[in-house]
């Protein structure tokens, strides 16, 4: 008898240390990689992040019984057409664009209703330098919050098979609605790279820049980080999460307004209790995070007593529970 088969689609930095941490779970399952770029399914074979590797993209996915797509969300539309219909029955797919809304739509749309799909979006540290396969890692997902979101017509135990796919990585499920999930990373992940953006364009355009430049230090390298090398992975954000970014802009564009006033006023108190409750905010969130306590937040739902072993039967768990 054959092993599930995990395909993962996409062997950059997430895809690369999601092959890496199944790896080190030393679960009985084989894991085939497919990438555009050569070079990263070559590297991904050889850091042992994947079995083996696949440039057909559609025969990488025939047969699978879980498929993470580990590529940016402009991408994924066009995987789900590409591969819905040579998908297995009962097979279930997953992501991890940091948009989730337009990604189930997608996959309701078009994916047939004997694949499962579910939503995901780890919650991680940034990729470094280039975000690439040779900075993937076993241990990134160690203790990381791992969202989930359900298609509406994604069979139950299939949900639970996410759930475990999460833990194998060592990391945390929690459920949302793809709605609010969007909603929230709008201000923690998506406003970060505009205000970035912002704070570049203004300085760089200066006529004083040349100057300016050899001033700049940690403060500026740490305000104008970006977890990708990629611009097409911020444009495709902005423009199926435009509305809940631009809520995030308008409330900053007032805080910004606000401290201007306190500024120009000179007020040393004021502007001393500002600071000090963003800095106070920070520790407690820096806090929060590494100890794992979210205000008494549970991310988790009970898991299956054998993590991913449904994978061996989940075709014959019958179709999703979804209306023609």
């Amino acid at each position: 008898m054959s092993k599930p088969r995990i395909t993962i689609v996409g062997l950059g930095f997430i895809g690369g240390s999601i092959g890496l941490a199944l790896h080190q779970a030393k679960a009985e399952f084989e894991i085939v990689g497919h990438d555009r770029e050569r070079a990263a399914a070559s590297q991904a074979r050889k850091i042992g992040a994947v079995d083996k590797t696949d440039w057909n993209l559609v025969s990488a996915c025939e047969g699978a019984d879980l498929i993470v797509l580990a590529i940016p969300v402009g991408g994924i539309k066009d995987t789900l057409a590409a591969v819905g219909a040579y998908l297995k029955p009962g097979c279930l797919i997953t992501d991890t664009a940091s948009i989730k809304a337009p990604v189930v739509e997608w996959a309701e749309e078009i994916l047939p209703k004997e694949v499962n799909f579910v939503g995901g979006d780890p919650i991680v540290g940034d990729a470094g330098t280039s975000g690439g396969i040779d900075e993937a890692r076993a241990d990134l997902f160690c203790g990381a919050i791992y969202c989930l979101t359900p298609a509406p017509g994604a069979a139950p135990d299939a949900v639970r098979l996410a759930s475990d796919f999460v833990y194998l990585l060592g990391a945390q499920p929690y459920f949302l609605d793809p709605l609010e999930h969007d909603g929230l990373v709008a201000g923690v992940d998506h406003l970060p790279f505009v205000l970035s953006t912002a704070l570049l364009g203004v300085l760089t355009e200066s006529a004083t820049w040349r100057e300016m430049c050899r001033l700049a230090g940690g403060a500026f390298e740490n305000a104008t980080r970006f977890v990708s090398a990629d611009p097409a992975t911020y444009r495709d954000v902005c423009l199926v999460n435009g509305e809940n970014i631009a809520r995030c802009i308008d409330a900053c564009s007032g805080k910004l307004g606000e401290l201007k006033e306190l500024i120009l006023a000179g007020d040393a108190e004021e502007l001393e209790r500002v600071f000090e409750e963003a800095l106070v905010a920070r520790q407690r969130w820096l806090r929060a995070r590494e100890e794992g306590n979210w205000e008494g937040q549970s991310p988790e739902m009970p898991s299956m007593t054998s993590h991913m072993g449904q994978l061996f039967g989940l075709g014959r768990l019958g179709r999703r529970k979804k209306q023609d």
